[in-house]
């Protein structure tokens, strides 16, 4: 039975020379090697450790349109109605102002196919009324006119008529004045001849005469009195006919004014009613016009949200989305609050986009294979839904063009490129979880200057 359990080596009892299988495996002692192959490898490491290394931002986004015109859009529809005919199929390219489909009216209200004939009808009578209303205005402004004159030159006759009875009174007064100075002088020779009668100086025949001469120039004073009394009567008259004349001109032209008024608030209201309708027409036609719905710009038909003929849609529905055709390629990334003060407009990105083959190394760029470079164009001023940033980032002119397969919506790595500093301190700094760097000025200015105002103090 064999002692396997037995530790004593046997190995000075045999020749190794005369065994060729032994001297091929037989080794040297290896512990001098592996001592000269760590120093090699921590060399090598150490090496590494003070290679330059970029700090990066790494973000993932998507590729969208720079212009909000050039990213994707549904088309809806201005006014409810049912689908009649569709002119397009998905995947289809058009151009602006292409017809997508036709509907027709769901509203009774414009079921009448004369309805733009009917309303222009409607306009051409009310304009044709507010032209009559306008020619009786312009004859009730005639009448008031001549009525105006009408009035001036009655007045003027009335006037001429109150001084001739001013004029006649003075003249009647004048007489009357005679009048009563002649009975004056009858009354005295009267009396003088009564005495001479008493006396018998006069016949009774001349006494008689001179009583005939009183009552001769009594009846003249109480004729010039009547005269004058008349007259004054006829200044009271010629008065009230002045009032009169004025009085009733006054009415007429306020009745004609009242009417030319009335007349072009009718002529107002029509006017009024013609724009309306005028408003109307115009809405009918551009309404009419709403039944083609057409291409807002050149792109693709991507989907169609409503199908089929005969179903009816209801005002502002989506209809189709449309990809325009001409867009500017830029990525949506998103970056953390942290990381945000390290960016800025400008700022180099490098991009891996799906589909593309891509070997990167993170902190050597120059390295890497199959990225595309890019520059920050907009960084939003408000946080996201998501809790982050978003800015715009558009193709580097300097760089590579991007692959003219991109669509919108392909998803993109992004790596933020900042400074470059030795591979040590990038794992120091991630061991610490430290940002990258901020600041890329010259640390000994910024030691002398903390130096020049630490001597001021």
């Amino acid at each position: 039975m064999l002692d396997i359990s037995n530790k004593e080596s046997v190995s000075h009892r045999v020749d190794k020379t005369k065994l060729k299988a032994f001297s091929e495996i037989h080794q040297v002692s290896s512990s001098r090697m592996l001592k000269r192959w760590l120093f090699i490898i921590f060399g090598i490491l150490i090496g590494i450790l003070f290679l330059p290394w970029t700090q990066n931002i790494q973000s993932v986004g998507v590729v969208t349109a720079l212009n909000p015109e050039q990213r994707p859009q549904t088309v809806n529809t201005i006014i409810g109605g049912q689908i009649s005919k569709w002119f397009v199929q998905e995947g289809d390219f058009v151009k602006k102002g292409d017809t997508i489909m036709y509907i027709t009216e769901i509203k009774d209200d414009y079921f009448d196919p004369n309805l733009l004939v009917n309303v222009e009808s409607q306009i051409k009578a009310k304009e044709s009324s507010v032209g009559s209303y306008m020619e009786k205005v312009r004859a009730l402004d005639q009448q008031i006119d001549a009525l105006i004159s009408n009035k001036e030159f009655k007045l003027q006759q009335a006037q001429n008529k109150l001084k001739q009875a001013y004029l006649k009174v003075k003249s009647d007064s004048i007489e009357y004045e005679a009048a009563r100075n002649n009975l004056v002088v009858a009354e005295d020779q009267l009396k003088r001849f009564e005495e001479l009668f008493k006396k018998d100086l006069v016949s009774r025949t001349e006494f008689e005469g001179r009583k005939v001469a009183l009552q001769n120039a009594t009846a003249k004073s109480i004729d010039a009195e009547n005269k004058l009394l008349i007259s004054k009567n006829e200044i009271l008259v010629a008065r009230t006919e002045l009032n009169t004349i004025d009085s009733e001109f006054r009415d007429k032209i306020g009745k004609a004014e009242s009417e030319k008024f009335a007349s072009m608030s009718s002529m107002y209201d029509a006017e009024a009613q013609v724009t309306k309708l005028q408003n109307t027409y115009v809405n009918y036609d551009r309404r009419s016009g709403f039944y083609f719905i057409t291409a807002p710009q050149d792109g693709y038909i991507t989907q169609a949200i409503t199908t089929g003929i005969g179903e009816t849609i209801k005002e502002g529905e989506q209809v189709v989305s449309i990809m325009p055709a001409k867009i500017d390629m830029a990525v949506e990334m998103f970056v953390d609050p942290m990381d945000l003060p390290l960016i800025k407009v400008g700022q180099k990105v490098r991009y891996i986009f799906d589909g593309w083959p891509a070997f990167v190394f993170s902190g050597w760029p120059n390295a890497s294979f199959g990225t595309f470079g890019g520059k920050v164009y907009a960084i939003d001023n408000f946080i996201s839904a998501n809790g982050k940033y978003r800015m715009l980032v558009i193709p580097d002119p300097g760089e590579l063009p991007w692959p003219e397969g991109l669509r919108v919506g392909t998803g993109a790595n992004g790596i933020a490129l900042l400074k470059d500093v030795p591979i040590w301190y990038e794992l120091w700094r991630q061991f610490n979880g430290f940002p990258p760097d901020y600041y890329t000025g010259n640390r000994k200015e910024v030691d002398k200057s903390s130096s020049k105002k630490e001597e001021k103090k």
